[in-house]
């Protein structure tokens, strides 16, 4: 039962191996489409599976002699030597070199389109960078002429202040010498007066002692 059960997992694709015996019959005969029955197909897809097995068996032999533990295709064409397939390896060798050169274009058009498509996060950053610097210096162009201002507003407020200044001292100085003038002034009718009263005083003195 568990043989039975390793063999169905083991099968090859039905509708591959059925593809493949058509394409070669009808590559060979000249009497046009052939039909294949159920048991053919079944035993055309048993032998794949066994020569499948029988050769990877001896290319993980030959990997082995070799002390390595990767089966390469070198190994693979020893082996059908080794099992007696040798009219394999020629066309087994055209097919992998077709099949490398179809996977080296894709990979160099990968390639490319990595490249490009990293040159192009590339130089997003870039423009970003440069935008951002565009916009550092705008700001900084903002912020020197708000300085600017600011410092031409202070130098008319000071020069305001040093034209009022001026005006506001010239009359307190003017009223301070008005103040002083009256302040004199008093001084001299205070004077005066007791000077009047001195000479009445002397005069009636005189007259007493007349």
């Amino acid at each position: 039962m568990a043989e039975k059960v390793a063999a169905e997992t083991e099968e090859l694709p039905k509708a591959i191996v059925r593809r493949l015996v058509k394409e070669k019959l009808s590559s060979i005969s000249t009497e046009g489409d052939i039909s294949i029955l159920r048991d053919a197909l079944l035993a055309f897809s048993e032998s794949a599976r066994i020569f499948i097995h029988y050769l990877s068996a001896t290319s993980n032999d030959i990997c082995r002699e070799s002390k390595r533990q990767t089966i390469n295709a070198e190994d693979v064409f020893k082996a059908l030597e080794e099992i007696e397939f040798t009219e394999f390896i020629e066309p087994l060798r055209a097919s992998l070199e077709e099949f490398r050169q179809k996977n080296a274009g894709k990979r160099s058009k990968s390639t490319k389109e990595k490249e490009e498509t990293s040159k192009k996060r590339k130089a997003v950053p870039v423009e970003n960078v440069e935008i951002e610097k565009e916009e550092e210096e705008e700001d900084n162009d903002d912020e020197d002429k708000q300085e600017e201002e600011k410092e031409s507003d202070d130098e008319e407020e000071t020069n305001k202040k040093r034209k009022v200044l001026p005006a506001e001292n010239v009359e307190e100085e003017d009223e301070e010498e008005e103040e002083g003038e009256q302040e004199e002034e008093e001084e001299e009718e205070k004077g005066s007066v007791q000077d009047s009263g001195k000479t009445d005083d002397d005069e009636e003195e005189e007259e007493e002692d007349d």
